[in-house]
């Protein structure tokens, strides 16, 4: 399955403007994107 690598570059750049426009969003948006690519490294999804 490939179609998770297709939505990177889209969601690091809404996660870039999020972060210009409110800095505290970094915290968050870091979080979920470990916990994210944590889980799905558990289910067998390797980056």
């Amino acid at each position: 399955m490939t179609f998770h690598i297709e939505f990177v570059p889209l969601i690091s750049l809404v996660a870039g403007i999020a972060i210009l426009i409110v800095p505290k969003l970094l915290n968050y948006i870091v979080a979920i994107y470990l916990i994210t690519i944590g889980v799905l490294g558990l289910l067998g999804y390797g980056f």
